[in-house]
């Protein structure tokens, strides 16, 4: 069995064969009704989520498995179960996937080589989010066609950001140019995924971008808050109204959520024209069913047309 745990893994014909078939499922989703039935997925979330977790739930439902909710608290953990454990218990009694959510780094690439279900990183650490990025990848290609030459800056708090470095990796796979800013107490630019010479001023950003993917605050994540009053994270490293101003024609706001609005954007621009914020969450859905598809449905067996493209054979999802 064959898992996704990160962006970082997958080349550029794996990521453009995922959103292939997630633009498929779009336009032809009662072909894929029921395609998992009988199969069973597990959602084990020990961090909060909502669009992640819900968005798999109904991908899950869609594509007609069972779907099992994992409840930590009334769970063998509180007896001291390992995680590993409990992915053996479900193993055992016949779940084909576990979608995972957790804290810990390197949670997955610890485990996946010593379990037979496939496992999905839902947001692992503050290392990769491999869905968001394939969703936000889903959203942008619908908007501008494709990849190569984009300009797009990732705004915010990067050093705690899984959703930055998956982003990071599968842009610049599929021929983007990736930008980023913000605070300097919460840059990344020392760490090894981020090149020298990406981290800039976001004001001198903002007119040149054709994507500006702005990042939460993650409280949940520093060990010291922010000395930044919300206000002034807002003036200096916010997309407020000004800055939206001055977007060049055609650009596009995007941001994973949940927002701090008047925060990290302006609250006027969370539904304005140019964001396409909710238009992501939309894209999780079919995102997901494509991942579903390739890691536990038939496509060893078919042969999906592509959107705009020549056919992809969809073998067995490569592993990682």
């Amino acid at each position: 069995m064959k898992h996704l745990t990160g962006i970082q893994h997958l080349d550029s014909d794996q990521l453009n064969m995922l959103l292939d078939t997630a633009e498929r499922i779009k336009e032809c989703e009662e072909d894929y009704a029921g395609i998992l039935q009988g199969q069973c997925v597990a959602n084990l979330f020990f961090e909060p989520s909502t669009r992640t977790r819900f968005s798999f739930e109904v991908a899950e439902k869609r594509l007609g498995a069972y779907v099992l909710n994992f409840q930590e608290a009334t769970s063998s953990r509180q007896k001291g179960e390992s995680i590993y454990d409990t992915l053996k218990t479900l193993e055992a009694i016949g779940v084909k996937a576990a979608v995972i959510r957790h804290s810990q780094n390197g949670l997955l690439d610890d485990m996946h080589p010593r379990i037979g279900l496939a496992l999905i990183n839902a947001g692992t650490g503050n290392e990769e989010h491999p869905t968001q990025c394939l969703l936000d990848l889903l959203t942008i290609k619908q908007e501008f066609g494709c990849f190569r030459g984009l300009k797009v800056a990732i705004v915010g708090d990067v050093h705690h950001s899984r959703v930055a470095r998956s982003n990071y990796y599968g842009l610049t796979k599929l021929g983007a140019e990736v930008y980023f800013a913000g605070p300097p107490c919460l840059n990344q630019a020392g760490a090894s995924w981020v090149p020298r010479g990406c981290w800039y001023p976001f004001d001198e950003l903002v007119e040149e971008m054709d994507v500006i993917m702005m990042l939460r605050i993650q409280h949940e994540r520093h060990e010291q808050a922010l000395t930044l009053s919300k206000a002034d994270y807002h003036q200096h490293y916010g997309l407020t109204e000004e800055r939206a101003r001055r977007m060049k024609k055609g650009a596009i706001i995007m941001h994973p959520a949940p927002v701090n609005r008047d925060v990290e954007l302006a609250s006027t621009l969370v539904e304005a024209p140019q964001s396409r914020i909710f238009k992501q969450m939309e894209n999780g859905v079919y995102v997901r069913m494509a991942v579903l598809y390739h890691l536990l449905g038939p496509a060893a067996k078919r042969q999906v047309q592509p959107v705009n493209k020549g056919a992809f054979p969809l073998g067995a999802f490569p592993g990682t």
